[in-house]
């Protein structure tokens, strides 16, 4: 006879739906790959991409080699690193759906837009110019990362484009040059290479480099204010200085 438990039989009790446990799949899979992107950013900066094995990325993951060459090659691993370091996430996922993107979204002032932008951006070149300088050190050798490098430098054109596009229904954006010039200067203003640049190699303090920073985007990229024209009365303008009417 069948065993029961709260008067159901065993074929009688309910069971996770092919829905739930398709879901709950899928979120462990998304986890263990970060997991394991988050394990070769850090052994990537530390030790560069040659000095990174399969093997190394595995042990600091806590997983099997199998499942570190399932996530794809040591060259995508390498790229999703950078993005994860940066962003928390991997792929070419839009910024306007990411928690940074909304933030940015909600804020109708421009003047604190452009803040934010400065000081979001330097927290993100900070966070990820370690795996940076691995990533373009390795390219430089390596044909097949290479080729994934060209793509996220394409990705991140996409990401400016998409917040230039809010400033720009907003009335925020310089109405003098074309939308394609801008989003071009703003990328190549706001790039992990010119952060590099400033603060690694020229030994620029964050402070210097925010402040260059917000300094070209207000005058290469936003409209600059406009202070409301002087009203004069039409009194005043009929009156000499000395107040006398004019004749």
């Amino acid at each position: 006879m069948a065993s029961k438990s709260n008067g159901l039989s065993a074929d009688e009790r309910p069971r996770p739906s092919r829905t739930y446990r398709s879901a709950l799949r899928q979120r462990q899979a998304h986890e263990t790959r970060l997991r394991v992107v988050a394990a070769a950013a850090e052994l990537f900066a530390e030790h560069g991409y040659a000095g990174t094995t399969l093997a190394k990325i595995a042990a600091g993951a806590g997983v099997s080699i199998e499942t570190v060459q399932a996530q794809g090659p040591k060259a995508a691993l390498m790229i999703a690193s950078v993005e994860f370091v940066a962003f928390g996430v991997t792929g070419d996922q839009s910024v306007l759906d990411l928690d940074l993107g909304r933030r940015f979204v909600a804020i109708t002032d421009r003047d604190e837009a452009l803040e934010f932008i400065v000081v979001e951006q330097t927290a993100i070149h900070e966070r990820s110019a370690r795996a940076t300088r691995a990533l373009y050190g390795a390219a430089a050798n390596d044909p097949e990362l290479d080729g994934y490098l060209g793509d996220l430098i394409a990705g991140v054109g996409r990401q400016v484009r998409r917040l230039l596009d809010v400033c720009r229904e907003r009335g925020w954006l310089r109405d003098d040059i074309s939308f394609d010039e801008l989003v071009e200067t703003t990328v190549v203003i706001s790039s992990i290479e010119t952060y590099i640049r400033m603060v690694h190699h020229d030994g620029w303090s964050l402070d210097a480099y925010r402040n260059w920073f917000r300094r070209m985007l207000r005058e290469a990229v936003l409209q600059p204010h406009r202070s409301a024209p002087a009203q004069r009365s039409a009194s005043a303008r009929r009156r000499t200085p000395s107040g006398n009417s004019a004749r």
